[in-house]
Protein backbone atom coordinates (compact mmCIF):
# COMPACT_ATOMS: atom_id res chain seq x y z
CA UNK A 1 0.00 0.00 0.00
CA UNK A 2 1.24 3.49 -0.73
CA UNK A 3 0.96 5.28 2.59
CA UNK A 4 2.95 8.62 1.13
CA UNK A 5 4.83 10.09 -2.03
CA UNK A 6 7.60 12.78 -1.80
CA UNK A 7 9.59 14.10 -4.62
CA UNK A 8 9.21 16.51 -7.18
CA UNK A 9 5.95 18.02 -8.09
CA UNK A 10 5.73 17.63 -11.65
CA UNK A 11 2.12 19.11 -12.47
CA UNK A 12 -0.84 20.71 -10.58
CA UNK A 13 -4.43 20.76 -11.36
CA UNK A 14 -7.61 22.10 -9.39
CA UNK A 15 -8.27 18.80 -7.64
CA UNK A 16 -4.84 16.74 -8.78
CA UNK A 17 -1.39 16.51 -8.93
CA UNK A 18 1.75 14.36 -10.14
CA UNK A 19 4.84 13.99 -8.26
CA UNK A 20 7.53 12.26 -9.61
CA UNK A 21 9.00 9.56 -7.07
CA UNK A 22 11.94 7.76 -8.41
CA UNK A 23 10.69 8.32 -12.02
CA UNK A 24 7.62 7.20 -11.98
CA UNK A 25 4.85 10.42 -11.80
CA UNK A 26 2.27 9.58 -9.21
CA UNK A 27 -0.54 11.43 -9.64
CA UNK A 28 -3.19 11.41 -6.78
CA UNK A 29 -6.74 13.44 -5.91
CA UNK A 30 -6.57 16.11 -3.23
CA UNK A 31 -8.97 18.98 -1.63
CA UNK A 32 -8.02 22.41 -2.80
CA UNK A 33 -6.35 23.19 0.65
CA UNK A 34 -3.92 20.31 -0.48
CA UNK A 35 -2.69 21.43 -3.83
CA UNK A 36 -2.67 25.15 -2.54
CA UNK A 37 0.75 23.94 -1.21
CA UNK A 38 2.07 22.16 -3.97
CA UNK A 39 4.20 23.88 -6.38
CA UNK A 40 5.56 22.47 -9.44
CA UNK A 41 9.16 21.97 -10.18
CA UNK A 42 9.44 22.26 -6.09
CA UNK A 43 9.81 19.34 -4.03
CA UNK A 44 6.38 18.19 -2.34
CA UNK A 45 5.16 15.63 0.19
CA UNK A 46 1.69 14.17 0.78
CA UNK A 47 0.32 11.32 2.71
CA UNK A 48 -2.19 9.00 0.52
CA UNK A 49 -4.76 6.66 0.56
CA UNK A 50 -5.00 4.30 -2.18
CA UNK A 51 -8.92 3.51 -2.86
CA UNK A 52 -8.90 -0.03 -4.99
CA UNK A 53 -12.64 -0.26 -6.62
CA UNK A 54 -13.58 -3.96 -9.15
CA UNK A 55 -12.59 -1.27 -12.21
CA UNK A 56 -10.15 1.10 -10.83
CA UNK A 57 -7.40 1.90 -8.29
CA UNK A 58 -7.30 5.60 -7.31
CA UNK A 59 -4.87 7.67 -5.20
CA UNK A 60 -6.29 10.53 -2.76
CA UNK A 61 -3.63 12.95 -1.34
CA UNK A 62 -3.54 15.04 1.67
CA UNK A 63 -1.44 17.21 3.41
CA UNK A 64 -1.62 16.21 7.42
CA UNK A 65 -2.47 12.68 8.90
CA UNK A 66 -5.61 13.92 10.13
CA UNK A 67 -6.83 15.02 6.92
CA UNK A 68 -6.19 11.34 5.84
CA UNK A 69 -7.62 9.97 8.75
CA UNK A 70 -11.19 11.39 8.78
CA UNK A 71 -10.80 11.04 4.88
CA UNK A 72 -11.01 7.01 5.46
CA UNK A 73 -13.48 7.20 8.31
CA UNK A 74 -15.84 8.79 5.91
CA UNK A 75 -15.41 5.78 3.47
CA UNK A 76 -16.49 3.87 6.27
CA UNK A 77 -19.89 5.08 6.35
CA UNK A 78 -22.94 3.88 4.20
CA UNK A 79 -23.33 5.78 0.81
CA UNK A 80 -20.25 7.93 1.08
CA UNK A 81 -17.62 7.47 -2.06
CA UNK A 82 -14.29 8.64 -1.93
CA UNK A 83 -15.35 12.13 -3.86
CA UNK A 84 -17.96 12.80 -1.75
CA UNK A 85 -15.38 12.41 1.71
CA UNK A 86 -12.83 14.63 -0.56
CA UNK A 87 -16.03 17.30 -0.94
CA UNK A 88 -16.73 16.94 2.74
CA UNK A 89 -12.70 17.92 3.71
CA UNK A 90 -12.87 20.64 0.84
CA UNK A 91 -15.79 22.70 2.96
CA UNK A 92 -14.39 21.44 6.30
CA UNK A 93 -11.16 21.07 7.88
CA UNK A 94 -10.89 17.65 9.93
CA UNK A 95 -10.82 19.23 13.27
CA UNK A 96 -14.73 20.58 11.98
CA UNK A 97 -15.28 17.14 11.02
CA UNK A 98 -15.13 15.47 13.94
CA UNK A 99 -17.00 18.26 16.19
CA UNK A 100 -19.86 18.05 13.66
CA UNK A 101 -19.96 13.97 14.05
CA UNK A 102 -19.51 14.48 18.23
CA UNK A 103 -21.87 16.96 18.89
CA UNK A 104 -24.29 15.54 15.83
CA UNK A 105 -24.42 18.74 14.22
CA UNK A 106 -26.07 17.17 11.04
CA UNK A 107 -26.70 20.73 9.08
CA UNK A 108 -22.70 21.22 8.76
CA UNK A 109 -23.01 18.40 6.33
CA UNK A 110 -25.64 19.63 4.53
CA UNK A 111 -23.06 22.51 3.41
CA UNK A 112 -21.39 19.80 1.31
CA UNK A 113 -23.09 19.87 -2.22
CA UNK A 114 -24.53 16.31 -2.44
CA UNK A 115 -25.34 16.11 1.04
CA UNK A 116 -29.10 16.13 2.15
CA UNK A 117 -30.28 16.23 5.15
CA UNK A 118 -31.24 12.81 5.35
CA UNK A 119 -27.54 11.67 4.19
CA UNK A 120 -26.14 14.28 7.13
CA UNK A 121 -28.10 12.61 9.55
CA UNK A 122 -26.98 9.12 8.44
CA UNK A 123 -23.30 10.06 8.43
CA UNK A 124 -23.53 11.35 12.05
CA UNK A 125 -24.93 8.57 13.33
CA UNK A 126 -22.97 5.95 11.82
CA UNK A 127 -19.48 8.43 12.89
CA UNK A 128 -20.77 8.39 16.66
CA UNK A 129 -17.80 7.94 18.80
CA UNK A 130 -15.46 7.08 15.33
CA UNK A 131 -14.68 11.13 15.32
CA UNK A 132 -13.50 12.89 18.72
CA UNK A 133 -12.40 15.89 18.81
CA UNK A 134 -9.09 16.82 19.33
CA UNK A 135 -9.28 20.26 20.73
CA UNK A 136 -7.69 22.09 17.56
CA UNK A 137 -8.66 25.55 16.66
CA UNK A 138 -10.78 25.79 13.05
CA UNK A 139 -10.36 28.39 10.85
CA UNK A 140 -13.85 30.03 11.88
CA UNK A 141 -16.63 29.96 14.70
CA UNK A 142 -18.46 26.85 12.34
CA UNK A 143 -15.24 25.39 10.84
CA UNK A 144 -15.83 26.06 7.68
CA UNK A 145 -12.64 26.35 5.38
CA UNK A 146 -13.67 29.69 4.90
CA UNK A 147 -18.01 44.32 -9.29
CA UNK A 148 -18.01 41.71 -12.28
CA UNK A 149 -15.25 39.12 -11.98
CA UNK A 150 -13.94 38.47 -15.89
CA UNK A 151 -10.45 37.35 -15.46
CA UNK A 152 -8.12 34.19 -16.93
CA UNK A 153 -8.72 32.02 -13.78
CA UNK A 154 -12.54 32.52 -13.35
CA UNK A 155 -13.20 29.25 -15.78
CA UNK A 156 -10.36 27.14 -13.54
CA UNK A 157 -12.49 28.37 -10.35
CA UNK A 158 -15.40 27.45 -11.96
CA UNK A 159 -14.58 24.27 -13.14
CA UNK A 160 -13.34 23.43 -9.86
CA UNK A 161 -16.57 24.34 -7.86
CA UNK A 162 -19.03 22.25 -10.31
CA UNK A 163 -16.70 19.22 -9.80
CA UNK A 164 -17.17 19.23 -6.26
CA UNK A 165 -21.04 19.29 -7.01
CA UNK A 166 -22.26 22.83 -7.16
CA UNK A 167 -23.72 24.32 -10.62
CA UNK A 168 -22.72 26.04 -12.87
CA UNK A 169 -24.99 29.24 -12.22
CA UNK A 170 -24.09 28.64 -8.23
CA UNK A 171 -20.66 28.75 -8.37
CA UNK A 172 -20.09 31.35 -10.70
CA UNK A 173 -22.64 33.80 -8.05
CA UNK A 174 -20.32 32.48 -5.22
CA UNK A 175 -17.44 33.85 -7.02
CA UNK A 176 -18.32 36.88 -8.22
CA UNK A 177 -20.09 37.41 -4.72
CA UNK A 178 -16.75 36.18 -3.04
CA UNK A 179 -14.38 38.53 -5.12
CA UNK A 180 -16.93 41.59 -4.71
CA UNK A 181 -16.69 41.16 -0.70
CA UNK A 182 -12.65 40.67 -1.07
CA UNK A 183 -11.71 42.54 -4.24
CA UNK A 184 -7.73 41.81 -3.31
CA UNK A 185 -8.64 38.26 -4.21
CA UNK A 186 -9.05 39.68 -8.02
CA UNK A 187 -5.74 41.92 -7.87
CA UNK A 188 -4.00 38.48 -6.87
CA UNK A 189 -5.30 36.41 -9.46
CA UNK A 190 -4.62 33.41 -7.36
CA UNK A 191 -6.74 30.07 -8.33
CA UNK A 192 -6.05 28.34 -5.35
CA UNK A 193 -6.76 31.80 -3.11
CA UNK A 194 -9.92 32.22 -4.99
CA UNK A 195 -11.38 28.75 -4.59
CA UNK A 196 -10.66 28.60 -0.92
CA UNK A 197 -12.47 32.15 -0.36
CA UNK A 198 -15.51 30.95 -2.31
CA UNK A 199 -15.89 27.37 -0.67
CA UNK A 200 -15.92 29.31 2.48
CA UNK A 201 -18.41 31.93 1.32
CA UNK A 202 -20.62 29.28 -0.10
CA UNK A 203 -20.67 27.18 3.38
CA UNK A 204 -21.65 30.55 5.12
CA UNK A 205 -24.32 31.12 2.92
CA UNK A 206 -25.88 27.31 3.10
CA UNK A 207 -25.41 27.85 6.91
CA UNK A 208 -27.87 30.69 7.07
CA UNK A 209 -30.26 29.42 4.45
CA UNK A 210 -30.85 26.13 6.66
CA UNK A 211 -31.05 28.28 10.13
CA UNK A 212 -34.27 30.03 7.77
Amino acid sequence: MISSLTGTVESVGLNHAVITVSGFGMRFSATPQTIAGLHPGEAGRVLTSLVVREDSMTLFGFASQDEREVFDVLLGVSGVGPRLALAVLAVHEPEAVRVAASSGDDKAFTKVPGIGPKGARRIVLELTDKLVPTGAPTAGADGDRGGVVEQPWMDRVLEALTGLGWTEKDAEKAVRDTVRHEPELEEAGDVASVLKATLRHLGQGQSSRSGR
